[in-house]
């Protein structure tokens, strides 16, 4: 199960600098996006992933793939393949900030995503004024939706 909030970032509010932090290049395409199926390579790690509809709180399944397998799939994309620079930004309460870099024609799009042990957490989180917007409950920011935008 997957709980998490979404956010979107003007990197210009951020308190820190993300390049103090730990990140990887993303890349990921979408062989069907209802149900969502989804692979990705993040960095020398590849899977396939299952996301049910939802916003907030979403079943999740990710399988290993190997690298020629990604390749294989990649080929069969519905829609743009997503690149990003993610970092992990260590927050309170033993949170985590995610905070997903656009590449691409989807920059300078800056998202932001905590995921949480449950859902009375998730409701109850008090998001400093930094992350921005909470776009938790819109379908538009799910990576999903962003890759059948038409590119510019």
């Amino acid at each position: 199960m997957e709980i998490e909030r979404k956010f979107l970032v003007d990197p210009g509010r951020l308190p820190f600098h993300p390049e103090d932090y730990p990140h990887r290049k993303i890349e990921q395409a979408y062989l069907c996006t209802s149900p969502v199926v989804r692979i990705r390579r993040d960095g020398d790690e590849y899977y396939l992933t299952y996301k049910s509809k939802g916003l907030m709180v979403r079943e999740e399944y990710n399988l290993p793939l190997t690298g020629e397998a990604y390749c294989h799939l990649r080929k069969k994309a519905d829609g743009r393949i997503i690149e990003k620079i993610r970092y992990v930004i260590p927050l309170e309460d033993s949170l985590a900030l995610e905070l997903d870099i656009f590449e691409g024609d989807l920059a300078p799009l800056v998202l932001g995503e905590i995921e949480f042990p449950d859902e009375e957490s998730a409701r109850n989180y008090d998001a400093p004024e930094w992350l921005g917007e909470d776009v938790t409950y819109s379908s538009l920011y799910h990576n999903s939706t962003l890759s059948q935008i038409p590119e510019k």
